[in-house]
């Protein structure tokens, strides 16, 4: 596999140097980096590989995938200048205003976040794995060890659907169903983040959104202990943010994890913000998937996607990253 990513990463950097227009060249990224180009199509085919293998074809995705990008953008700034001395020449004499074409846009500050954590967590052996938005209260809820009566099962917290019995299908609150999704469907060892879009009736502010994004990941293997969490947690901060951003670890309570934590890191003013439930996978939601907890153990996180990014870049408000305020959004 990594001797097909290199030799489809040097046919895409060749390509890239023999590019004569900038249109070859988003053909070109569209093609190798898009959502069905090579480096799209490793991700996926990681999670077939065995455990170990994974970490080392992470990194050779992670590198043919920046030679690739290193490749266009040096390409494309290229024909940029070339471009501009031909035209500059042309119009030498020319004092006439010269429209201004319009910037090309880019990925979204979420959008960014989204790829650039999951680039991470590949490079660390991990699985991308997919959910659906709607879903039943028995994937969001019990098989989740949340028992009948739980606040989080009350109309005031969730978005329930017109579809079946009155509360049995809802928009979902977690990214958590994804879990039980992968266990129902395949057999331990599992290492999966499950990146995506969940829904709650949550108060607009500056650090609540009733839409937002989620990054739940799940290990499932033998031995595996809450150290293992620890280390895990600790080596995805240092990936993410850097050294200069310390993380700690706190008991809390949550039903489907058991023990369970939060983690928090330290902001520039000092302060600590909750960025992420975490714990050891509860036996009764283990064996709802169909997993033996006397044979297997396993930890589970799930941490906001928006609270990272607006962490990281600075963001004060979690509503400006959805006002679509070009003079927000061109900064990142």
């Amino acid at each position: 596999m990594i001797q097909t990513l290199t030799s489809e990463a040097a046919e895409a950097v060749a390509a890239a140097e023999a590019a004569q227009t900038v249109d070859e060249l988003d053909q070109l990224e569209r093609k190798a980096l898009g959502k069905r180009g090579f480096v799209a199509a490793a991700k996926k085919a990681i999670g077939a590989l065995p455990p170990e293998e994974r970490k080392g074809v992470g990194r050779a995705i992670n590198g043919a995938k920046a030679s690739v990008e290193d490749a266009i953008a040096l390409r494309r700034t290229t024909l940029a200048s070339a471009q501009r001395a031909l035209q500059l020449e042309a119009e030498r004499m020319d004092l006439t205003e010269v429209p201004i074409r319009p910037e090309v846009g880019h990925g979204h500050i979420i959008t960014q976040t989204w790829e650039e954590l999951e680039d991470v967590f590949v490079g660390m052996g991990f699985r991308i794995a997919e959910g659906p938005h709607i879903e039943t209260d028995w994937h969001n809820f019990d098989a989740l060890n949340i028992p009948p009566g739980h606040p989080a099962r009350d109309g005031f917290d969730t978005i329930y659907v017109n579809h079946g019995q009155p509360g049995s299908t809802l928009l979902r609150t977690h990214t958590s169903p994804v879990q039980i999704r992968t266990m129902l469907d395949q057999e331990p060892p599992i290492y999966i983040v499950a990146p995506g879009r969940v829904f709650r009736r949550d108060t607009a502010d500056s650090t609540h959104m009733p839409v937002f994004h989620q990054l739940e990941g799940l290990v499932i293997d033998r031995n595996i202990t809450l150290a293992d969490l620890a280390g895990t947690i600790d080596a995805f901060v240092t990936a993410y943010f850097g050294k200069s951003f310390p993380s700690r670890l706190r008991p809390n309570y949550f039903p489907f994890t058991e023990p369970s934590a939060e983690y928090d890191l330290r902001q520039a003013d000092g302060s600590w913000m909750e960025m992420a439930g975490c714990g050891m996978v509860h036996p009764n939601v283990l064996r709802a998937g169909g997993i033996d907890p006397d044979e297997w153990s396993g930890f589970a996180f799930g941490f906001g996607i928006d609270r990272l990014a607006k962490m990281k870049y600075g963001v004060e408000d979690l509503r400006d990253m959805f006002a679509n305020d070009v003079r927000f959004l061109s900064q990142f």
